[in-house]
């Protein structure tokens, strides 16, 4: 019957249903069959359990940060700002485009959401300016997937909840690996740049640099706050949203005067329908997860680690392959739910601190939205910026490969991720 549950699984994914069904109709099923009534009565304190974290309260707040900003046109502003600071270097709005998505990420957390915004303003844009335009979609998806690293994250709020890790530490730990790729990216333009030489704009006057900066400090004031005051102890990760909430209002609406009364329904409908789909695949994978472990799924994993290798190098690497092959197949969030209570235990066993694993997992996870047949940054870029898919693909593998080999260098040099958690004593 287990076999029977685990194909049905894959069948429902295949034919389109949503994940977050998927779980809950499985974990349902499978205790149907077990005929354990008292399993399926325990079914809505699984759910409930699996939601009562006060951590999961950063969530609303971090997505309403970002509609805030967005609304506000701070997004706008810093996307300009970046284009002042690069757009007179050989592929200069490619390099804007990738330090955009760095400041961005710091807002946003969102993969996903990131890509979808970017392509709309920066594809068009880039195109105007004589790249072409799955080089330009390929690259504004690739250097999106920065913002699930660089803190606010939701996918480490979500890490954290789930494996008992401090998400402080974890948006700390975040900062040097997103500026790792924010460089190998920048690297692999200067390459492609020259090689087939890439436009470039003049070269703005030092009037406009510094207009340009004074118009931008209000902008930046939100993830300098963020940062700072969780660096400082003055705040908790959730107050940190709830101040960043407040300092977007103001900015949008009394610095920019961008951010009308009239747009926030539409900002707090948007806010409450991304974070009711975040928290009704938590609930479900809560009770799916709650399955695994009545299953002992998490002991004949470790049992079957341990049997290859008692190397923690070789069990990153494991795991490493075998994350890169499933975020092909399916959503990063609903894979690290899923996953997170089956990896958690084997971290004590192989010695390996689970802020930093908890960053490789999550790294991981977010390639997979490059990657086919899956993955949904190549839909949601595609169909925005009009690219047909198979040229999304090719365009993107460039991207992929550095991508992959930043992974690799984060998975084995643990004090690069760990060095800002234990300087400040987190």
């Amino acid at each position: 019957m287990t076999i029977v549950v685990i194909l049905l699984f894959f069948l429902l994914l295949v034919i389109g249903i949503p994940i977050s069904l998927v779980i809950g109709m499985i974990t349902v099923l499978y205790f149907f069959t077990l005929g354990n009534t008292e399993l399926l009565h325990s079914m809505p304190t699984q759910l409930f359990s699996g939601l009562n974290n006060y951590g999961l309260l950063a969530i609303p707040l971090f997505m309403l940060t970002g509609e805030l900003m967005n609304s506000g046109g701070i997004t706008t502003k810093l996307v300009k700002f970046s284009k002042v600071l690069l757009g007179h270097f050989r592929g200069g709005l490619a390099y804007v485009t990738v330090v955009a998505n760095m400041f961005l990420a710091s807002i946003l957390g969102s993969a996903n959401a990131q890509s979808a915004m970017m392509s709309k303003t920066m594809v068009p844009e880039m195109e105007k300016e004589g790249y072409d335009r799955g080089f330009s979609a390929a690259l504004t998806l690739s250097s999106s997937i920065v913002a699930p690293i660089i803190p606010p994250s939701m996918i480490f709020i979500i890490y954290g909840t789930l494996s008992g890790s401090s998400i402080s530490s974890l948006f700390m730990a975040g900062i040097i690996p997103g500026i790792i790729y924010g460089i190998a990216f920048i690297a692999l333009i200067s390459i492609m740049g020259y090689k087939y030489n890439f436009p470039k704009s003049e070269r703005p006057s030092w009037t406009e640099v510094w207009k340009s900066t004074l118009n931008v400090l209000p902008a930046l004031l939100v993830p300098v706050i963020i940062i700072v005051g969780i660096l400082t102890g003055v705040f908790t990760v959730t107050e940190s949203a709830a101040v960043a909430c407040v300092v977007a209002f103001v900015v949008g609406y009394f610095f920019y005067k961008e951010l009308k009364l009239g747009k926030l329904p539409d900002v707090f409908s948007n806010t409450a329908i991304s974070t009711a789909t975040v928290t009704f695949l938590i609930a479900m994978a809560n009770a799916f997860g709650w399955m695994i472990a009545f299953e002992q799924i998490p002991q004949a994993i470790a049992n079957g680690m341990v049997s290859i290798s008692e190397n923690p190098l070789v069990f990153l690497m494991l795991v490493n392959i075998f994350l890169l092959i499933l975020g092909a197949f399916l959503d990063g969030i609903a894979a690290l739910i899923i996953l997170v209570p089956v990896f958690t235990p084997l971290l004590i066993t192989y010695g390996i601190d689970p802020v930093h694993f908890g960053v490789v997992i999550c790294i991981n996870l977010t390639i997979g939205l490059l990657t086919p047949p899956v993955g949904t940054g190549l839909f949601i870029v595609s169909s925005i910026a009009e690219v047909k898919f198979e040229k999304m693909v090719t365009s993107v593998f460039p991207f992929l490969v550095v991508g992959v080999f930043c992974l690799i260098i984060i998975t084995y040099w643990e004090s690069a991720v760990m060095f800002i958690p234990r300087l400040i004593g987190l």
